[in-house]
């Protein structure tokens, strides 16, 4: 039985959810040989202050962006 975990940050629609599980439950199918009801598919959204790159977090990132486009 495939699991296939997928952290994300949230902001993608229910639509968006659906159709990455559909297309990612596809290429286990194709690529493992095995039936859809067998595949298990886990989206974990995570929040951007609990993500963080180079040591700063997502939020942090978000926020320099936004102060940056403002002064243009």
């Amino acid at each position: 039985m495939p699991l296939v975990q997928i952290s994300m940050m949230p902001g993608r629609t229910s639509e968006q959810k659906k159709g990455l599980i559909r297309e990612v439950t596809d290429a286990v199918v194709k690529n493992c040989g095995v039936k859809a009801d067998a595949v298990r598919v886990l989206i974990q959204e995570i929040a951007p202050e609990h993500w963080a790159v180079g040591g700063t977090t997502m939020a942090e990132r978000a926020a320099t962006a936004s102060e940056a486009s403002a002064r243009r």
